[in-house]
């Protein structure tokens, strides 16, 4: 059976999710929530700590409680990495239109804002691994960070690790003002020639970091997707490795399996 606390959240859900309460709107005073529900303000308290939790509800300074405005999802699936190599010799022109994130968003490229910033470290023992090269290897490693320009709070959070020697014969790879690059990753590496054969993904869930929880604005209780995609060319070479943190109340990842016929 319901507890109390637990019937009053369901009721307050439902009101926000049929449109009674709008995003901005203020709840009612803990006070007249409890005088109306004719039960205590630790009770009331204890349902909107399942409003905030769920990211229903939100607490910003000196306003009470307020339903949250909805974030923009995230839905990104298996075929948009074909969908990026198709695009990757296209004419710029056709590449600048849209990307990645407008793909897995339905957003326009006018609705987002992006930044991008690259820096050159040493291979650790994890990284050397997963790329295939000896420790201290120079990379490149490039952090990306995408948002609707209505919102405060990236989308995702997004480190991208190249081999440096594979690229740096384009030196326009190796320089963050030439971002957003049309076309994306796949583009950029047909720029040096290289084609990619195939991606491997592996999806882990954990709670966030203080950092990730702060700059993804997450609800209390949230967990976040850990992402980390291994590229491999047509010569079976690691290219990029890429880790991006996927926040958990706003993210769809749908994969697709195509099966050989008997």
């Amino acid at each position: 059976m319901a507890k109390a606390y637990e019937r009053i959240a369901e009721e307050l859900r439902r009101s926000i999710r049929a449109g009674d309460l709008k995003p901005g709107d203020r709840l009612p005073s803990e006070v007249r929530l409890a005088r109306n529900h004719r039960r205590s303000v630790p009770t009331i308290r204890a349902a909107l700590r399942l409003l905030l939790e769920e990211g229903l509800v939100e607490k910003p300074h000196g306003r009470g409680n307020v339903v949250r405005k909805a974030r923009t999802t995230v839905r990104r699936a298996s075929e948009r990495h074909q969908w990026e190599k198709n695009r990757a010799r296209r004419p710029e022109t056709e590449r600048l239109r849209t990307g990645s994130t407008e793909h897995d968003t339905g957003l326009d490229v006018n609705d987002l804002v992006f930044h991008a910033s690259y820096r050159e470290s040493g291979a650790d023992k994890d990284l050397a691994e997963a790329l295939g090269v000896p420790e201290g290897t120079a990379l490149v490693v490039r952090t990306y960070r995408t948002r609707h320009s209505a919102e405060s709070a990236p989308l995702t959070l997004v480190t991208s690790h190249l081999i440096r020697s594979m690229v740096e014969a384009n030196p326009d790879l190796l320089d963050e003002t030439k971002e957003p690059w049309p076309g994306g990753t796949q583009s950029q590496l047909h720029t040096v020639g290289i084609e990619l054969d195939r991606m491997e993904e592996r999806v882990t869930a954990r709670p966030p970091t203080p950092q990730e929880a702060e700059e993804l604005e997450l609800p209390p209780g949230t967990a976040v997707l850990m992402l980390r995609k291994v590229s491999y060319d047509i010569h079976d070479r690691v290219v990029d490795l890429t880790d991006v943190t996927f926040p958990g109340d706003r993210t769809e990842l749908r994969f697709t399996t195509p099966l050989e016929r008997w």
